[in-house]
């Protein structure tokens, strides 16, 4: 099922990024290509309207690493504007004023 699912995303061109927060991890799933400004309309349009920058960090990077901590010591966290492009994994926290 884990193989028919991907294999659906991929045909239909989406992907997935998660939030983090204390107590949940949550996947959005968005179209591929889509930008940082858009992925936070996922959530809220409040966080689209409202949009700062993306805080992210590569899931492959976080696995590797243990924690963010480690991620951010690294030099491996990254402040992108409302043109980076989502990769699918992204771990991404989104600033925003409303």
């Amino acid at each position: 099922i884990i193989k028919i699912s991907r294999s659906m995303y991929y045909l239909l061109g989406l992907i997935s990024f998660f939030t983090v927060g204390e107590d949940e991890v949550k996947a959005w799933t968005i179209n591929q290509g889509d930008k940082a400004k858009k992925a936070a309309g996922k959530i809220h349009s409040d966080i689209e309207r409202g949009f700062i920058r993306a805080e992210v960090v590569e899931y492959q990077d976080l696995k590797e690493l243990g924690n963010m901590q480690a991620v951010k010591e690294k030099g491996l966290f990254r402040l992108e504007g409302k043109e980076y492009i989502v990769k699918d994994g992204d771990i991404v926290h989104f600033r925003f004023n409303i």
